[in-house]
């Protein structure tokens, strides 16, 4: 006997709501980015020579290593996200996903992203892949109960797959490999302090220690994420000192570095959350055109 229509359709949008509720077990948002950083950071290292076996294995690698990561989170810190309005609804938080296969499922995605890495790029890559899921997940994530700057650590596995990156290009550990992990680690600070200030209520309801809402933190927030900004122009162009891109990044980047101070120099001026809004925006709008400006500069030098 078929199903009827109505009992057909709810079955069919049931599977799609567990495939919407897994998915957003990944981060996507995150996870994408981190592939993206990824990219770009082996082409810079790739000194033209791309092996698209390597690249196209970093990305999927990176992808599900930094997907279980993130499912993880979900797992440790549900009690914590049922108490925000911003993640009340999350999978786990809501009990649509059990702890157990959430946590099986993010586990499964960090090994299967591990293996991928290990059979496409080399052994650093993979390791720091694995480094950055440990740090991640046992670090950075108790850590944000715990310190206000939590975001300091955080940035540390946040960066390290930009250096995933140039290793699996050139497997080792070179200059260049750590100037991308630091223009990594310098742009997530004005991004996450932003977030931070627009969302201090909602951390604060949900037991999260973060800097805009400690004694002094208002003041120390706007300060570091001015600083990293000025820092990020200064360091974002030397690539092109090292002689991993060519004239067109330099002043590509030249000009995102000098846009991206002029609304963290607004935060520091007047403190707000409209301010802190279009530095948050400016920072997403930063990543697309920093992975546009390598790959127009690969082309070129090509």
């Amino acid at each position: 006997m078929r199903s009827s229509p109505p009992l057909a359709a709810h079955a069919h949008s049931t599977e799609v709501a567990r495939f919407a509720d897994y998915r957003e077990l990944l981060k996507p948002g995150i996870a994408s980015f981190v592939v993206v950083m990824a990219a770009a950071s082996y082409l810079l290292g790739s000194d033209g020579v791309i092996e698209w076996k390597t690249l196209i294995g970093l990305m999927i690698g990176t992808g599900l290593t930094a997907g279980g990561a993130g499912t993880l989170n979900h797992v440790v810190e549900r009690d914590l996200d049922a108490k925000m309005g911003r993640t009340s609804n999350r999978p786990v938080s809501t009990g649509r996903i059990s702890p157990l296969a959430g946590t099986l499922y993010g586990i499964g995605c960090a090994v299967v992203g591990a293996v991928v890495l290990a059979l496409t790029t080399n052994p650093i890559t993979t390791v720091l892949a694995v480094l950055t899921v440990g740090l991640y997940v046992l670090v950075y994530t108790p850590l944000k109960q715990r310190t206000v700057h939590n975001t300091l650590v955080g940035a540390i596995p946040g960066a390290l797959p930009a250096l995933g990156g140039v290793t699996a290009a050139t497997g080792t550990l070179n200059t260049t490999g750590w100037v991308l992990f630091a223009i990594l680690f310098l742009w997530q600070l004005p991004h996450f302090y932003a977030l931070a200030w627009m969302l201090r209520e909602d951390y604060q309801k949900g037991g999260f220690k973060m800097l805009p809402s400690a004694r002094g933190g208002a003041t120390a927030t706007v300060r570091i994420t001015l600083i990293s900004t000025l820092a990020l122009l200064v360091v974002g162009m030397m690539p092109g000192a090292t002689g991993a891109a060519g004239m067109l990044y330099l002043a590509g980047m030249a000009v995102i570095g000098v846009l991206f101070t002029i609304p963290a120099f607004s935060f520091y001026s007047e403190p707000n959350d409209e301010r802190a809004r279009r530095l948050f925006l400016t920072s997403v709008a930063w990543v697309p055109v920093f992975f546009a400006l390598v790959v127009l500069d690969v082309l070129v030098r090509w």
